[in-house]
């Protein structure tokens, strides 16, 4: 199953790194089909590398959906399970 990964506002440095296992379908968006191991290594990258910018992971998961989501640097939205769902929760304030 395919990856997606959005950033926002990230370091070159990150884009780059994404570049080497993924394709850049637009700007900010890239697209692949990584093992877990890899998305793991890049995820981890993303998270320490994220500053000011924001990184959304879409990825196959074992749940009813396929898929499950991670975030870094996202301050309103969060994934919340909704009786086995995953969905995207924005915060009130």
């Amino acid at each position: 199953m395919t990856t997606v990964i959005v950033l926002k506002a990230a370091d070159e440095g990150l884009r780059g790194h994404l570049t080497r296992w993924m394709v850049e379908v637009s700007a900010g968006v890239y697209v692949g089909q990584l093992r877990r191991r890899i998305r793991d290594a890049i995820w981890s990258t993303l998270e320490s590398g994220i500053r000011e910018g924001q990184a959304i992971m879409v990825e196959p998961a074992g749940n009813e959906q396929g898929w499950a989501i991670r975030t870094a640097g996202v301050d309103r939205w969060a994934p919340v399970d909704f009786d086995g769902l995953i969905l995207m929760a924005r915060e009130r304030r």
